[in-house]
């Protein structure tokens, strides 16, 4: 997204300031945009409408290294899929169980309540401002998409809260509000999802200058992803710690299946998007999703300027001059092991020819576009994570503390010496998803082969390998329980780090499983002289997880509780 009308809306506050003819006691502040101004009628192009507009867009998540500050880690370091390498961040209270209503890494309530008033404001004032006709109907549907987004964000994280609608409240209006049950919650951003996907534009129909704006099958994404998760086991009736219906429905229903199929259909039927097939050099397809910012496969993603950012958080420690790398993401060897063959065979499967003293060799594509591993080619040279490497040189600096660095979202450097400004826009939604969602619900409805064919396209595309059977890997008669741990390993690997894991092992209810186990990392070392290397690999738990059965909902902030005596705290906060 591009904000075209920030200094156009300056130099009119500006230029109004520098008509005054005398100087009057500043009884407000000379940078404020009034109401009046903001919806002036006189204003034909909507200029200072257009920029309160434009602000909207600041309120969509958020992604990459944003938990903490100073940077951030990126959440999946609160799961098993990677630890951040500095060491006592807040993120790992996801996993240590420092977690509290007063000390959760990631707070989401002020912010977007403050969102939906702001998108209220606009939607309640823009009808004023005689822009073009045409435009006012794409900027409310958008409007309400970023409103329904942050609702969604809310329930995936606490369950049903309150709903405010079109309402703006004053300072005299009891704002004492309860939560609205979860199906409520789920009901109201599946409507707001059908009343604005025919409103909104097709992607086909964003000019490049506005790629970023929120298109139709973004409405139609969301919707599916909303389902998806209410049809899933923790909230289709499998609350736990005696959750009522703000965190869930209290009965399981099948049907609820059905509608998840339904919207990743209805979003496939469109033909608007396609998996990316095509390399842009010098990346892969799969890797070329991330750095290309408009592509068939990408629905809808936060914008930014170009930038080096992320290969400056996340590429690997040693390399400083004249790049600068500070490798602050270790994934873990869970998520490494996750990665199948390039037959598409699990490593642990009979005849997967997986050697784990050889262990990066004739892996699925994804895994090098996702993860630094030692050996790989990167700015000129081989990636050192061995035991005294460049990489993992074991002073006193921040390195990695399990052996890998995370390599997806950045920009192909194998070559050169340094970084170049790429694009770096945190998916919110693409196809690769309603695939896995699709498939997903497939399965569930007993419909496997229907499932599998979603995730043969996706392999496809990986690169990996057909077979004889043309399967990727995939056994001939797979059952549904088989299939649902094939399907669930594949969200995984090819949506990670994309903020998926963490919510997915809550909805699915195995989070008390797979986050109370080790979290595994490798040693390696080398011996021998240059150029004759040999490395050793150990494998080896690097920290245990733990989780607690009340973090599979989010604690409601402590001093929203105290100030609001109608909102009900999740059970076990």
């Amino acid at each position: 997204m591009r904000i075209k009308l920030f200094m156009p809306a300056v130099a009119l506050l500006l230029a109004l300031g520098n008509t005054a003819c005398k100087k009057d006691p500043e009884t407000e502040p000379l940078y404020l945009i009034r109401d009046d101004l903001e919806w002036d009628a006189a204003d034909r192009n909507a200029v200072v409408a257009q920029y309160f507009y434009n602000d909207l867009y600041r309120y969509l998540p958020d992604g990459f290294n944003r938990i903490g500050s100073d940077p951030g880690d990126v959440l999946d370091a609160g799961d098993d899929d990677a630890l951040p390498s500095r060491l006592t961040r807040p993120v790992e209270y996801y996993t240590n169980g420092s977690v509290s209503a007063v000390s959760n890494p990631d707070p989401y309530w002020a912010t977007p309540y403050a969102g939906i008033r702001r998108v209220n404001i606009f939607l309640a004032n823009i009808d004023k401002v005689p822009a073009n006709a045409a435009a006012i109907v794409y900027w409310k549907a958008e409007s309400r998409f970023i409103r329904a987004m942050m609702y969604f964000e809310l329930l995936k994280r606490y369950g049903g809260v309150p709903l405010i609608g079109d309402r703006l409240f004053t300072l005299s209006d009891d704002l004492s509000l309860p939560r609205n049950t979860y199906e409520e919650t789920v009901n109201y951003i599946v409507s707001e999802c059908d009343a604005i996907k025919g409103l909104l534009r097709a992607p086909s129909a964003i000019a490049d200058g506005d790629w970023g704006r929120v298109p139709s099958t973004a409405a139609i994404a969301l919707k599916g992803r909303v389902l998806l998760y209410a049809a899933s086991p923790l909230f289709n009736g499998g609350q736990v710690n005696g959750a009522g219906n703000l965190q869930g429905y209290p009965s399981a229903s099948q049907a609820r299946w059905q509608l998840a199929l339904n919207a990743a259909q209805e979003l496939i039927s469109t033909g608007a998007h396609s998996l990316l097939t095509t390399a842009t050099s010098p990346n892969t397809a799969y890797g070329s999703v991330f750095t290309v910012k408009k592509n068939t496969e990408i629905i809808l993603a936060k914008q930014s300027f170009n930038n080096t950012t992320l290969e400056t958080y996340n590429a690997p420690m040693g390399y400083t001059t004249p790049a600068s790398s500070q490798g602050l993401t270790s994934p873990s060897q869970n998520f490494v092991d996750a990665f199948p063959m390039l037959t598409g065979l699990d490593i642990n499967a009979s005849g997967s020819g997986y050697n784990a003293q050889n262990p990066y060799t004739n892996r699925d594509p994804r895994l090098a576009a996702s993860v630094f591993f030692n050996g790989r080619q990167w700015l000129s040279r081989t990636v050192q994570t061995f035991d005294g490497g460049l990489d993992r040189p074991g002073t006193s600096a921040v390195q990695t503390r399990t052996g890998y660095y995370l390599r997806k979202f950045l920009n192909e450097y194998s070559s050169g010496t340094t970084y170049s400004s790429v694009s770096h826009n945190f998916p919110l939604f693409r196809y690769a998803e309603t695939l896995l969602n699709a498939a997903e619900a497939l399965n569930e409805l007993g419909r496997t082969e229907d499932a599998l064919v979603h995730i043969i396209a996706l392999r496809r595309r990986a690169g990996l390998t057909a077979g004889t059977n043309n399967r990727f890997g995939i056994a001939v008669g797979i059952g549904q329980s088989a299939a649902r741990d094939l399907i669930r390993n594949e969200r995984r690997i090819e949506l990670g780090f994309e903020e998926h894991r963490f919510w997915d092992v809550r909805r699915w209810k195995i989070a008390d499983n797979v986050l109370s186990g080790n979290l595994n990392g490798v040693r390696i070392v080398r011996s021998g002289t240059a150029p004759n290397f040999t490395f050793a690999y150990t494998y080896a738990p690097v920290r245990q997880l733990v989780f607690n059965a009340r973090l599979y909902y989010m604690p409601l902030p402590y001093d929203e509780i105290t100030k609001n005596n109608n909102l009900v705290q999740n059970p076990g906060w």
